[in-house]
């Protein structure tokens, strides 16, 4: 992990951790690392989530680029998909995405996209990070005529809707579905995309006030939706989180479809259908085994990659494969999206339904779960780095993994994006992955907490 920059941009709670002086930093030092070998004057796009404190951050973006002479072009309030598809529709040299995701409201922060629509490799982030740490005084700043304008492009939500719409053939009329948009940024495109395709979708949390941005709802709160497909008799509900890349789903029975059954029913059907690249699909280290049980039993190939939807996606470049995603509900459709897209993912969910007849339910028993636990532990970033060579953690993990052998697994990491390590213990018996899990974890507690 960089210095800077985590696993999904740079993040942090904003006004003190991610402050306008640092994202004025990012956007000087982003323009010029990323637009270093044109002779035109480059073009920013940025995006924002709802909360509060992104438009602030959204003038700092806008001067640092500004003042070196990049033109920045404001698209508003837009899912971070939208500016991974929209960066090279409009053939901007940049994206910027402001937005936390799932987090609260207090955190907020910065995503940059290459003019291709990718995340950025670690080699480029730590190019500008070293700009802006080490080495500021080489940023030239510019003056006059040469200072960058500000445009706005109030089209940007029609055109990201219409390329989400082309994404499946036919229409969604027929299907009765909550949409929870997680009081974010899908509450800017949500409501026209399901019109637009003929669902009846009942749309809520989809009215932003700045605070309430993940409270309670979305994909990082599933059992509002869970109340609220029952309450309404929807076939099936979907939820966001705050920048939209991610989608979970619940069933018409009120059950929670995670991110690995979404990708095992995906799998199962384009292998159906011969869209499945090489019969393969990539998770991370952390998909539930019954995903990998899954995919042996239908001859599809599963790969494995470190957690984070971006080593999913290298991967998926690398080899050709063009489904894949994590068990949080980032989901990349790599012929449609050069990021994970939770609308697109809702919209593939459906049009499944809707080919096949079936309901959620009964798709999702394509893949048995194992039962999964996870806790957190608070560990300061600085003390990160001890969690491999602390010498009673590592033992505290390894008796327990001796334990469970090949009907289960531990596995502790450290989150990119929150002052957290994460336990994660899974086996056929709940109670005593339980245990094991609040044991490592209070481990890990008293050395580095």
């Amino acid at each position: 992990m960089g210095r800077l920059f985590g696993t999904d941009g740079a993040r942090g709670i904003a006004n003190t951790e991610l402050t306008c002086e640092l994202a004025m930093q990012i956007g000087r030092a982003a323009a010029l690392v990323l637009t270093k070998h044109q002779s035109r004057k480059p073009k920013i796009l940025i995006g924002r989530d709802t909360r509060i404190s992104s438009s602030m951050l959204e003038a700092a973006l806008v001067a640092g680029l500004c003042s070196v002479g990049a033109d920045a072009e404001l698209i508003g309030v837009i899912p971070t998909p939208g500016v991974a598809y929209l960066v090279s529709r409009y053939e901007a040299d940049a994206g910027i995405m402001i937005s936390a995701s799932h987090n609260p409201v207090e955190f907020n922060g910065i995503k940059l996209f290459s003019s291709t629509g990718y995340k950025l490799s670690d080699d480029i982030e730590q190019e500008i990070e070293a700009l802006i740490l080490d080495n500021p005084q080489d940023i030239p700043l510019k003056e006059g005529t040469e200072l960058g304008r500000v445009y706005r492009r109030r089209s940007a939500p029609f055109d990201y809707i219409n390329h989400i719409r082309a994404s499946i053939d036919g229409d969604l009329k027929g299907i009765k579905v909550a949409v929870d948009c997680a009081n974010g940024s899908a509450s800017s495109t949500a409501d026209k995309l399901f019109e637009d395709l003929g669902a009846e979708a009942i749309v809520f949390h989809a009215e932003p006030d700045g605070t309430n941005i993940n409270k309670d709802c979305g994909s990082t709160h599933i059992e509002s939706l869970t109340k609220f497909v029952k309450i309404h008799e929807c076939q099936l509900g979907v939820a966001f989180d705050g920048d939209a890349d991610r989608c979970l789903a619940v069933d018409e029975n009120g059950n929670v479809v995670d991110g690995d059954q979404m990708i095992a029913i995906f799998a199962d059907y384009m292998k159906k259908e011969g869209t499945l690249a090489k019969d393969t699909a990539v998770v991370t280290v952390m998909s539930n085994l019954g995903f990998f049980r899954f995919a042996e039993n239908n001859d599809i190939h599963a790969v494995a990659t470190k957690v984070g939807d971006r080593y999913v996606l290298e991967e998926m470049l690398k080899q050709g494969y063009n489904i894949g995603g994590e068990q949080s509900g980032h989901i990349i459709f790599s012929d449609y999206a050069t990021t994970g897209d939770g609308q697109l993912s809702a919209v593939k969910l459906l049009s499944i339904i809707k080919a096949t007849g079936k309901p959620l339910s009964e798709l999702a028993d394509v893949m048995e779960q194992y039962p999964q636990v996870m806790v957190n532990v608070n560990v300061s970033n600085d003390k990160k780095e001890f969690l491999n060579t602390d010498s009673d953690i590592q033992k505290a993990i390894q008796e327990a993994g001796n334990t469970l052998g090949k009907d289960g697994r531990i596995l502790v990491r450290a989150s990119g994006t929150e002052p957290l390590i994460r336990v994660m213990a899974e086996g056929k018996d709940h109670r005593l992955i339980q245990q094991f899990a609040d044991r490592i974890a209070a481990t890990i507690q008293e050395k580095l907490g």
